[in-house]
């Protein structure tokens, strides 16, 4: 267990929290949730104790152990991965280095045999004799193998140094979890496996993700960043979303038909609540779900932007061919003989471990860059849009604000129109007037997305559209192109993203791998 009793803090004359006093119990996973910028990750670093409160204290119980997801990823370069992960229990490590030092002693005393004695009990009851193997056990879990564990980090690529340190969070049966973006750079099956682990989970976890089916999958409650408090709620992101909007609706029509709006919600929570039935917390979670009232339910004062992508023409039959596309880039062969098509209404997404693949095929699709061999044949009806996943060289005249940044894009040049796109996407009054070379990463997807809903395009290329942003971006983004009538060719990790907007599958590792007509979930199902 871990609490916190009247945490304060702010930046830069900010406050981000005011007060905070909230209890985080054993077997619950808690998402910690709020719009960027609202303090997750420094919320994370002062139960960490990497931060200190300006007021107030964090509670850890007396002989607890807490784990964090370290952000670091050249911190252990000279370790093997097998000592980095069994570093995540400090004291058994601790145990564990002083019990060799001594029988590596050339002149070993009776006083050291009585010391490794010791050693070797508190190693026995830290269960020492079983770590290694659970060590491997993690590590295999998140797709690395045991040849892995006597390398050194520094032979590591950047994802799996990121699959150690996880490794190294989970390792040794914390009392307390710490996850911050837990699910960045793990591929699917990875994903799946620490999705598992968390739901077996017997004690505390806090975890902060924008990955939604993650946090509907592990999630038992919210703690939801915002007012500078952090409120706590029973039940997954999806029923924190849906009962946030719902509370919205009841207090706005309080005296208006309140009887059969009590109704509405009583309804609401039992249908949630039998949904949730089949979770491994599903007992606890549910009485506390059928104990809510109205009071008890969210009210946000997050933001959402507007998406909506409308083709100024509707396209023909015939949308793209392509045909024989192979590309070498630095010597290496990253596209090898690609042949496809398009039809009309297609949302494709790309999958395959080979994202530097995929950025390339868009690149070639929207073209930025041209093929060896093969071609692109467009219809002639098809007018495109590209999301880049590098955007930098759009935002590089940093003398622009973001009224005369975004008139480069519009056949309309009137400033009202165009504060009126902008506002969409939430940069309303003084903040239409930000130069550009002071925009935070999701800002600027917000304005990448302004350009493409502004072209009217009945095709769009985005390459991982939802880096960046906060929830409530993604979940707009997400719906105006569920919306959207055109067709398009996407790229993500956002499993819920994929799930609700794709209708084909296109698999593809240097060569094509897969092209099916299917959901995201069905795919999977086949392949697992």
């Amino acid at each position: 267990m871990i609490s916190t009793s009247n945490v304060s803090m702010s930046f830069g004359g900010q406050k981000l929290f005011d007060d905070v006093s909230i209890k985080f119990t054993p077997g619950n996973c808690y998402g910690l949730i709020g719009a960027n910028g609202a303090g997750k990750s420094t919320f994370v670093k002062i139960l960490s104790g990497e931060l200190e409160p300006q007021t107030g204290q964090v509670i850890i119980p007396p002989g607890e152990r807490l784990s964090v997801l370290k952000q670091d990823h050249y911190a252990y370069e000279d370790h093997t991965v097998l000592k980095t992960i069994l570093m995540g229990n400090q004291e058994l490590y601790k145990v564990m280095v002083e019990k060799d030092a001594i029988y590596e002693k050339p002149d070993f005393s009776d006083e050291d045999g009585i010391r490794a004695s010791e050693l070797e009990a508190q190693f026995a009851e830290m269960n020492g004799w079983e770590a290694e193997a659970e060590a491997g056990s993690i590590l295999a879990g998140l797709g690395l193998g045991a040849e892995y564990l006597d390398k050194e980090m520094k032979e590591l690529d950047g994802s799996e140094k990121v699959k150690v340190l996880l490794a190294q969070a989970l390792f040794g049966n914390p009392d307390v979890l710490l996850l911050d973006e837990p699910t960045n750079h793990l591929d699917i099956k990875s994903i799946q496996w620490l999705e598992n682990f968390i739901m077996d989970f017997k004690n505390t976890v806090i975890v902060v993700s924008h990955d939604r089916h993650f946090l509907n999958k592990v999630c038992t409650h919210i703690a939801d960043i915002d007012f500078k408090k952090i409120s706590c709620y029973a039940g997954n992101y999806d029923f924190w979303r849906k009962s946030s909007q719902l509370a919205l609706q009841l207090r706005s029509a309080e005296n208006k038909k309140a009887e059969e709006k009590a109704k509405e919600l009583k309804t609401f929570i039992q249908r949630f609540s039998a949904n949730a039935s089949k979770s491994k917390q599903a007992t606890s979670r549910q009485k506390q779900l059928e104990k809510l009232q109205l009071n008890d339910l969210p009210v946000s004062t997050r933001k959402y932007p507007f998406v909506q992508f409308k083709p100024h023409r509707e396209a023909g039959k015939e949308v793209l061919h392509v045909k024989g596309i192979s590309k070498t880039i630095d010597g290496e062969k990253v596209l090898d003989n690609i042949n496809f098509s398009v039809n009309k209404g297609d949302k494709i997404i790309l999958l395959g471990g080979n994202d530097v693949a995929h950025t390339t095929l868009l690149q070639i699709l929207a073209g930025e860059i041209q093929p060896d061999e093969g071609e692109v044949d467009w219809g002639v009806t098809i007018t495109k849009s590209y999301f880049p996943s590098d955007n930098s060289t759009y935002f590089n005249s940093g003398e622009l604000d973001l009224i005369n940044w975004l008139r480069q894009y519009s056949e309309n040049k009137d400033e009202s129109f165009l504060r009126g796109y902008l506002g969409k996407m939430l940069f309303t009054g003084e903040e239409s007037l930000k130069k550009t070379n002071v925009l935070s990463g999701g800002e600027k997807v917000r304005c990448m997305l302004s350009k493409a809903m502004l072209s009217g395009a009945n095709m769009l290329l985005l390459d991982g559209p939802t880096s960046h942003l906060d929830l409530e971006s993604i979940t707009a983004l997400n719906d105006g192109l569920i919306a959207y009538s055109g067709s398009m060719i996407f790229t993500s990790h956002d499993h819920e993203f994929i799930q609700t907007i794709a209708n084909r599958i296109i698999d593809i590792d240097t060569k094509l791998i897969n092209d099916r007509q299917t959901s995201y979930d069905e795919y999977l199902g086949i392949h697992n």
